[in-house]
């Protein structure tokens, strides 16, 4: 028994759902515990230029605003501990959980705020640029503005995908999209919409060999037509991977609601509550919709209130 912690509350994942939750829960004297993750501060670590969140006139590096935000949960009192939850156990009042160092914590109350994974490629040139910051991004909504006026790529075939050529081809001279099969996963609606933007070419059955670049930014996709072997290469200075998101929600399975995709279910609309009394979420991990830092955020301020109040009805 002497490796059990008790606490009032427990954030699992960091990014800015669960450093908001940790300022929120902090302040009503809570005194969460957060562990880290697997990916400390969360997804906006990879992104380089943050000129969408309120309060940032000049705009802020991602992993800068990350910092900011440990410390001001810190500053709380926050107890941030390096490292990640390997395990739950929700079936009782008490929610059980084990962290990768083996100790076992009760927590009163959880926050999930473990986020989502874009999916990528896996190209070694993707890798390159998107760690340079140089050209390949997973949101266009964040990322389409640095392209304004210039020549995009963009691969994927659904409905996300489709809104973001959309929304890109406001903003871009041009939006080559690079379909894999011979049709679109999209609904109609949203396959007829992009066919319909005169700047927006659809190549099918088309496969990316190679992203291009001069070792500090993109400058083209080499790409390959599945059916008659024909390469050819498309310049553009970004490149968008919108082949979906895998969000970190595997161990908690066994207990909480899922959507077939893996997108945790909230149990009443408007609220951060799940089907485990005691449980709530906050950020990508539910959300497939806006995946944007400010509503993260802000869903991560609806948890930590949502928490103190199931806490305060149980006279704790």
């Amino acid at each position: 028994m002497s490796n059990i912690e008790k606490v009032k509350c427990l954030i699992i994942g960091s990014g800015p759902a669960g450093y908001t939750a940790a300022i929120y829960a902090a302040r009503a004297d809570m005194h969460p515990v957060m562990y880290q993750g697997m990916q400390p501060g969360g997804q906006l670590t990879t992104t380089n230029e943050v000129e969408n969140f309120p309060g940032y006139p000049n705009g802020i590096s991602g992993p800068e605003m990350m910092v900011e935000l440990e410390a001001q949960a810190k500053r709380f009192e926050t107890d941030i501990r390096f490292g990640f939850i390997t395990k739950v156990d929700f079936s009782g009042e008490i929610h059980k959980c084990w962290a990768d160092d083996g100790k076992e914590i009760h927590a009163e109350t959880v926050i999930i705020s473990t986020g989502a994974s874009a999916k990528y490629l896996g190209l070694p040139s993707e890798q390159k640029y998107l760690e340079l910051g140089g050209g390949v991004s997973a949101c266009a909504v964040c990322d389409g503005f640095f392209y304004r006026g210039q020549e995009t790529v963009i691969v994927g075939a659904g409905d996300s995908a489709c809104e973001e050529a959309h929304y890109l081809s406001k903003l871009c001279t041009k939006v080559t999209m690079l379909v894999r099969k011979e049709e679109f996963r999209a609904s109609k609606i949203m396959a007829e919409r992009v066919k319909n933007t005169p700047n927006i070419e659809i190549l099918f059955n088309t496969d990316t060999v190679e992203v291009l670049g001069d070792g500090n930014g993109v400058t083209g996709a080499l790409v390959k037509n599945s059916v008659t072997g024909e390469e050819k290469t498309i310049p553009c200075t970004g490149f968008f991977v919108a082949i979906g998101h895998k969000p970190n929600t595997d161990i908690f399975a066994d207990y909480i609601n899922l959507d077939e995709t893996g997108y945790i279910k909230y149990e009443q609309a408007g609220t951060s509550l799940t089907n485990v009394a005691g449980v709530f979420v906050a950020g990508d991990a539910a959300d497939k919709r806006y995946r944007q830092a400010i509503t993260a955020a802000g869903t991560g301020c609806m948890a930590a209130i949502d928490a103190e109040r199931y806490l305060a009805a149980k006279g704790h």
